[in-house]
């Protein structure tokens, strides 16, 4: 039979059959059901460091490697790794999945498949592990001690995997490891090292629902004990839990080495981790409109990042906090989404969409200021409407002003050409052009009205237009 993730499994588990005829098989939802999923962020590069640290994070790679065919592949996987190439990494039973990005920007979906546990399997390991009470508190210490998966093998049940037992998938078609999916698998290293209910998990269970089962067979044991039930050698289990003395932990205080330096920022936002999944989304999810959404929290992250860590980052003011329509004008700025989610970006920031286009192309020559420009018509008072007609008139020198005729309160067309300039309520100048009928924002503002004209002039001998989004 196949469960959801692509495997096909016999109805006996190569992981041994308990003799009763149970489901000690794959340990896949029967029903359909996905299964329990993590998602972990895109890790920053591993310059100057190993992949594994912790000897089952080694013994991970070590499978990987000794699987591999293509050991020149597999080099490119670790260097594409260490480069951090790779996105956002999901984690669920049977499998890993992330973006994987070449040398060249190119992404692409890869997956690695670990067989899970059977039921019968699970319920070897966590009769083992509940008689041996340093098993569960090295867990939660985010250790795997050696015994621990040795006894697990006295069980029957093999933790760790071996030879053959990462498979591979990847959209770059390559045969055996590619350098996408060893690059994933160099990565999910890391996180072994952090957390080995990470392989836990690949194998079948999350970590709660194991420290569930364990806390309901401790808890039956001990009734069983009480009753008279046969007990262990407690002085092994005390000895297995053994601490540190607080004693010695406080003294140990003033000799322990300084914190590592903080990790440098990464060059570039990390990849979102990709919905094209077996599963079909729920009725009213749209997985594409959710990947952007992702994308832009990606962008939108690491550009605060770089804002924080920039000199003098304390003394700048709050950013201004954006209305839902202007949000969905950033959005279509920064996404450069296809047709169709452009059209809802439309939809959302209130505008027909042939109108987007404009608002998009405001928006990265000035944020908030130049929506405000295109979208409103002001009065200026007489004072400032002075000022305005002052700072028209010494811009030029003399014969070389355009002839300029009012077109509006704030607005001075060029006569003969499709130019104007509008001006805003801070004193700024910001050039607009006409194509196909609409005036559209032609360049940032500048404070002299002949700067920010003759920038629009530039642009129209360039041929710039076409700059906004597809809807």
């Amino acid at each position: 039979m196949s469960d959801d993730y692509g495997y096909d499994y016999e109805d006996e588990s190569p992981y041994g059959v308990d003799g009763s005829g149970g489901d000690d098989g794959a340990g896949a939802s029967r029903d359909g059901e996905r299964g329990p999923e993590r998602t972990f962020a895109a890790l920053p590069p591993a310059q100057g460091r190993g992949f594994a640290t912790s000897w089952w994070g080694r013994a991970w790679l070590q499978a990987l490697e000794d699987t591999a065919l293509d050991g020149q592949q597999l080099k490119q996987g670790r260097q594409l790794a260490r480069k951090g190439g790779v996105g956002a990494v999901s984690v669920r039973p049977g499998r890993i999945t992330a973006m994987v990005r070449d040398r060249d920007g190119t992404a692409h979906r890869s997956d690695v498949l670990l067989q899970q546990l059977g039921s019968g399997a699970w319920d070897r390991f966590l009769d083992m592990a509940v008689d041996r009470a340093g098993h569960i508190a090295a867990l939660l210490d985010r250790e795997m001690p050696p015994h621990l998966v040795e006894d697990a093998a006295g069980a029957g049940v093999e933790l760790l995997p071996g030879i053959g037992d990462l498979e591979p998938e990847c959209t770059c078609g390559a045969w055996d490891h590619c350098p996408h999916s060893g690059a994933l698998c160099y990565q999910v290293a890391r996180l072994l090292d952090e957390d080995p209910f990470v392989l836990l998990l690949m194998r079948g269970r999350d970590e709660r629902r194991l420290l569930d089962e364990l806390q309901v067979r401790s808890a039956a044991r001990a009734v069983r004990l009480g009753d008279g039930g046969e007990g262990e050698d407690t002085g092994d289990a005390e000895r297995e839990i053994r601490g540190v003395p607080a004693g010695e932990a406080f003294a140990a205080a003033g000799i322990l080495p300084p914190l590592p330096a903080l990790p440098s920022a990464p060059d570039a936002p990390g990849l979102g981790p990709s919905l094209d999944t077996e599963t079909p989304p729920a009725p009213g999810i749209d997985p594409a409109a959710l990947e952007v959404l992702a994308a832009d929290s990606a962008v939108r992250a690491h550009r605060m990042l770089l804002d924080a860590l920039a000199p003098g980052h304390e003394e700048q003011p709050l950013p201004v906090e954006l209305t839902p329509q202007q949000d969905a004008v950033r959005l279509a700025a920064d996404a450069r989404p296809d047709a169709r989610i452009g059209a809802r970006l439309a939809a959302g920031s209130g505008r027909p969409p042939v109108d987007l286009d404009a608002a998009v192309r405001a928006w990265r020559y000035g944020g908030v200021a130049a929506l405000d420009v295109l979208d409103e018509e002001w009065a200026p008072d007489p004072e400032d409407l002075g000022r305005a007609r002052t700072r028209l008139g010494e811009a030029w020198e003399a014969g070389e002003r355009p002839a300029l005729r009012a077109s509006g309160r704030a607005r001075w067309t060029v006569a003969g050409a499709d130019l104007q300039l509008r001006l805003d309520r801070d004193g700024r100048w910001w050039p607009y052009r006409k194509e196909r009928g609409r005036w559209v924002p032609a360049g940032p503002a500048d404070d002299d009205p002949a700067g920010a004209l003759a920038g629009a002039e530039d642009g129209a001998a360039a041929g710039m237009s076409g700059v906004g989004v597809a809807v």
